[in-house]
C-alpha cells in the first residue's frame, strides 16, 4: 500500500484513478493543479506522485522541478496526452520515473506504480544504511528551539550557503553540520572535518592545503589536504574560533576564488567546496581582540544556526534519556532499561554543563550500575553522590 499524489486538471481522470487505486488497496489524495499539488507535497510525505503535464496556474514540468527541489526522493510519473509525448519524455530527462500515456494502460499503470514505490524504499533504505555506516544520529527533540534548527536545516540544506554553527561544547554542533551535508546535494561526497583547536597552529595550513614533499623538514612525501579531499562535498571546520591568522587569511583566499595552494607549492588548485564552521566563542569579540578577521566571519557567516544548551531545552531531556536507553542497549546487545519518572524529573532538574555528552555519559553509568530499572535512588548515587 502506498500514499499516492494525483494531480491532474481533469476531475474524471482524478475519480478514474482514484478507484482504481483506492481498489488496490492505496491512499489517494488530489490535486487540481500544479500550485496545489506543490501545497499538498510540501505538507506530506508521499510515496508516488502521478502528474499531468498541461494544466492551469502551474504546468507539469514547473511541478516537477519544485518537488525534486523539495524531495528528491519521491518518484514522480507524468501522465500525459498524445500530443505531450515529446515534453514527457523531456520530463524524464529532468528527474521523472517514467511517463504513461492517456488513457492510461490499468497493467502498466499498475507495474510502474509498484516498481515506483519499491524504488522509494530502497533510496530510503539506503540513505538509513549510509547514515548508520556515517554514525549519523537523529536530532533528538521538539523544543522551539530544536524545531527551529531542523527547519532552517531543510532551507539551507540544498544551497551552497555557508553556515556558521555556534554554541556551547557538547551541545550537538558537529551533528546539526553532518545533517546539512546530509540533506544536501553534495551527499553522495564526503564530509571532511577539521579540529582546528586540536592541530597546532604550525601545522593547520598544511592540514587544510596538503603540502609538497621538501615543502618543511618534515615533509617526506606529498600530502593532501582536507580542501581537496572534501572537494565535491562539504568541509566542516569546528572550532574556527581557534584557527591562527595566517591560515584564516589562505581560508578567505580558498572561498572567494575557490582554489588552494599546498604548501610549498606555486600552482593554484581549484575546489569546489561548502564549507561549514562552528565556534563556541562569540567571533565578534574574537575579531576586538583581533583574533579573528572581520572579512572571514562575514564570509562564513552566511546562514547562522545556534545549537542552544541542553539547559535551555529541559524539555528535550526524557526524549533523548530514552534515546540513549535504546542506543546503550544496542551497543550492549542487551534489554533496554526502563527508567521511574521521578529519576527522569531529577535529570531534568540537573545542570548540565556538559551538554548532551554528560548526559550521554551519565545515561551510560546509569544503565551499567542500576538494576533492570533505574530509580531515583540510581540517579543519586550514581550521579549526585553529594546529594544522596
Amino acid at each position: 500500500m502506498a500514499n499516492i499524489l494525483i494531480i491532474d486538471d481533469e476531475k474524471a481522470i482524478r475519480k478514474t484513478l482514484l478507484e482504481i487505486l483506492t481498489f488496490e488497496g492505496h491512499k489517494i489524495d488530489e490535486a487540481a493543479d500544479g500550485e496545489e499539488g506543490v501545497q499538498k507535497f510540501s505538507d506530506k510525505l508521499y510515496d508516488v506522485v502521478l502528474c499531468d503535464i498541461k494544466m492551469p496556474k502551474m504546468d507539469g514540468i514547473e511541478f516537477l522541478e519544485k518537488a525534486r527541489s523539495l524531495n528528491p526522493d519521491v518518484p514522480i510519473i507524468i501522465i500525459s496526452g498524445h500530443g505531450n509525448i515529446d515534453t514527457a519524455v523531456e520530463a524524464v530527462k529532468k528527474g521523472a520515473y517514467d511517463y504513461i500515456s492517456k488513457p492510461p494502460d490499468l497493467n502498466r499503470l499498475l507495474i510502474t506504480l509498484r516498481n515506483a514505490s519499491e524504488k522509494k524504499e530502497l533510496v530510503v533504505e539506503t540513505k538509513m544504511l549510509k547514515r548508520k555506516a556515517n554514525n549519523i544520529q537523529e536530532i533528538i527533540g521538539h523544543s522551539d528551539a530544536i524545531n527551529k534548527i531542523k527547519d532552517t536545516i531543510e532551507k539551507v540544506a540544498k544551497t551552497d550557503a555557508r553556515v556558521l554553527i555556534t554554541g556551547e561544547n557538547g551541545s550537538g554542533k558537529e551533528l546539526v553540520a553532518r545533517w546539512i551535508h546530509e540533506k544536501s546535494n553534495r551527499n553522495n561526497a564526503q564530509i571532511v572535518e577539521v579540529n582546528c583547536a586540536a592541530i597546532p597552529s604550525e601545522l593547520i595550513e598544511s592540514e587544510l592545503f596538503g603540502h609538497e614533499k621538501g615543502a618543511f623538514t618534515s615533509a617526506i612525501k606529498q600530502r593532501i589536504g582536507k580542501f581537496e579531499q572534501a572537494n565535491g562535498g562539504t568541509l566542516f571546520l569546528d572550532e574556527i574560533g581557534d584557527m591562527s591568522l595566517s591560515a584564516q587569511a589562505k581560508v578567505l583566499r580558498a572561498l572567494q576564488e575557490g582554489k588552494i595552494t599546498r604548501v610549498g607549492a606555486d600552482k593554484d588548485i581549484n575546489v569546489d567546496v561548502r564549507v561549514v564552521a562552528a565556534t563556541n566563542k562569540n567571533l565578534l569579540t574574537e575579531v576586538e581582540n583581533k583574533n579573528f578577521r572581520l572579512d572571514l566571519y562575514h564570509r562564513l557567516s552566511v546562514i547562522m544556526i545556534h545549537v542552544p544548551s541542553l539547559n535551555d531545552r529541559r524539555d528535550d531531556i526524557p526524549s533523548l534519556i530514552q534515546h540513549f536507553l535504546i542506543q546503550i542497549a544496542t551497543e550492549y546487545g542487551q534489554s533496554k532499561k526502563d527508567i521511574d519518572l521521578l529519576a527522569v524529573d531529577a535529570l531534568v532538574q540537573h545542570n548540565w554543563t556538559g551538554n548532551i555528552r554528560e548526559l550521554r555519559n551519565v545515561v551510560e553509568r546509569l544503565v551499567i550500575l542500576s538494576d533492570k530499572n533505574i530509580t531515583v535512588h540510581d540517579v543519586y548515587n550514581f550521579v549526585f553522590p553529594a546529594k544522596a
